[in-house]
């Protein structure tokens, strides 16, 4: 079973003043952290998709897989939708990240992919009951989210639609979905 990971870093980071996949925290770029994050988890291949800086954010990844989103200005979707479509044929689930929240751990990926084993089509990492980041995908389902991915919408209003279906996997303790938009968020978390 090919468990492959997806990190969106394509974002110009507008309300931070830079992209953010290149911002440093504890001495490693988002981007990389996220990266590495997968990989622990057990995702391979990961592929990162780029857009803003892309060339810079590329420089910083080490023998990681990268596609640029050439509409990544569009928004959060675009990169989804670019990011699905460059996986190989032999993926058959995904696992969704951010390059802005660097505490989530890889242990977060690993009961994620638990799930998927155990039947999961769709799962979503919770914290304290509240459903963030990452998410698994099964490949049946992408052109399902594909097509409800739009704007700085990705993989949630798809997930929305369909609770049914989703499996909240419990994340507590693995880590967190702590997000980094702002200078303050960066300086909050190093303080």
């Amino acid at each position: 079973m090919t468990l492959a990971g997806l990190v969106l870093a394509a974002g110009g980071g507008t309300r931070f003043g830079r992209s953010k996949a290149l911002v440093s925290y504890e001495g490693e770029p988002l981007v990389a952290r996220a990266v590495r994050m997968l990989r622990t988890g057990g995702c391979a291949p990961v592929l990162t998709v780029l857009g803003a800086d892309a060339e810079a954010v590329r420089a910083t990844l080490d023998l990681a897989d990268t596609v640029v989103n050439p509409e990544w200005a569009t928004g959060l979707g675009s990169s989804l939708r670019c990011g699905l479509a460059a996986l190989p044929d032999t993926v058959e689930a995904v696992v969704i990240a951010l390059a802005d929240q660097p505490l989530v751990g890889p242990d977060a990926v690993d009961r994620l992919a638990a799930a998927w084993r155990e039947g999961a089509v769709a799962a979503v990492a919770t914290y304290a009951g509240q459903w963030r980041n990452p998410v698994l995908l099964s490949r049946g389902r992408w052109p399902e989210v594909v097509a409800s991915a739009t704007g700085d919408a990705g993989a949630g209003p798809w997930l929305r639609a369909h609770t049914g279906i989703v499996t909240p996997v419990p994340c507590d303790g693995t880590g967190s979905a702590y997000d980094i938009d702002t200078p303050a968020d960066l300086q909050a978390l190093e303080d």
